[in-house]
């Protein structure tokens, strides 16, 4: 069994209680109706998939219901950190270590996968 972090309940929940929702930080047309449908259709269906460092948006759907973000490693599924829609992750490809900051501790939280 996996658990993952729910940033909002502040519990570790079984992996069943989450789905994920796709890339994180996609920003959307600034003037949709100005957009060419080139420009548009890379904002619906393109999204990267690279190999290590990603950041994910994930759903707790049988618990609290809220969106929240992941920096799960795509090589390993190892979740490195979970923070709150509107945050910015600490992890990152270029940060693997985990980028210091003065509101780390509100920015997200850091945290291994746990396996039972």
């Amino acid at each position: 069994m996996f658990y993952i972090h729910c940033p909002y309940c502040g519990e570790y929940r079984e992996e069943e209680e989450f789905h994920p929702k796709g890339q994180a930080h996609i920003a959307r047309p600034e003037d949709p109706d100005a957009c060419s449908d080139e420009a548009w259709g890379d904002y619906l269906f393109f999204r990267d998939n690279p190999r290590g460092i990603h950041h994910e948006l994930w759903v707790h759907a049988v618990g609290c219901r809220k969106f929240f973000n992941v920096t799960r490693n795509t090589v390993t599924y190892e979740i490195l950190e979970t923070y709150k829609m509107g945050e910015q992750p600490t992890v990152t490809a270029e940060h693997p270590e985990g980028r210091p900051s003065r509101d780390a501790a509100d920015q997200g939280t850091l945290h291994e996968g746990v396996r039972a």
